[in-house]
């Protein structure tokens, strides 16, 4: 059995971790960024489909870019992130399988399915590896800002050109700004979303 975390772990990852809406003007190293990205690969997803797919936005001309297909309300807060991260799926996730699933035909499962179908399952643990990212990033000492808000297409057109990946998320990811936070928003009790059955 693995040893539990301490609690100042807990409360870096979970009770203390925020979305963060501005950020100090301190760069992330390309280091950090790859060992964020290594750590967010090792989470479970279907069938180690590892459909996300990641562009750490840090260039003048990228930024730019992501900044003129962002909404006007995001813009500002993407403008003071040292990185923006343009999290998609894959919808041809499936042609890594035979070597991230080498011990079944999993690519079978998956190949000639609807793009309805390939979408779910994409989006799903795409989803669980923006949740990795995240605490990940609060991991290695960054903070996070996740927003929907953007032109969608005009990303994938943008960074994620001759593939079938697909935009669904942009988090701003940097050394917050602990000014910009807002009061934590209320949470649910318990009983309000959970059970024990």
């Amino acid at each position: 059995m693995s040893a539990l975390l301490a609690d100042d772990t807990l409360d870096q990852l979970f009770r203390d971790g925020r979305s963060f809406n501005g950020f100090l003007d301190k760069p992330v190293s390309d280091a950090t960024l790859k060992t964020l990205a290594e750590l967010t690969s090792l989470g479970p997803t279907e069938a180690n489909t590892l459909p996300g797919r990641f562009v750490f936005v840090k260039s003048p001309e990228a930024r730019e870019t992501l900044l003129a297909a962002m909404a006007p309300g995001n813009q500002a807060k993407t403008r003071t992130a040292p990185v923006s991260v343009i999290a998609g799926y894959d919808l041809d996730f499936y042609e890594n399988l035979p070597k991230t699933f080498p011990h079944a035909d999993a690519r079978s499962w998956y190949v000639g399915s609807p793009d309805e179908r390939l979408q779910f399952s994409a989006l799903r643990s795409a989803s669980l590896q923006v949740g990795y990212l995240t605490m990940a990033a609060r991991a290695l000492g960054l903070d996070v800002g996740p927003m929907a808000g953007f032109d969608a297409a005009a990303l994938d057109a943008a960074f994620f050109p001759d593939s079938r990946v697909k935009t669904f998320l942009v988090l701003n990811l940097g050394y917050g700004d602990k000014t910009s936070l807002f009061p934590r928003l209320p949470r649910l009790a318990f009983d309000e979303y959970a059970r024990i059955a």
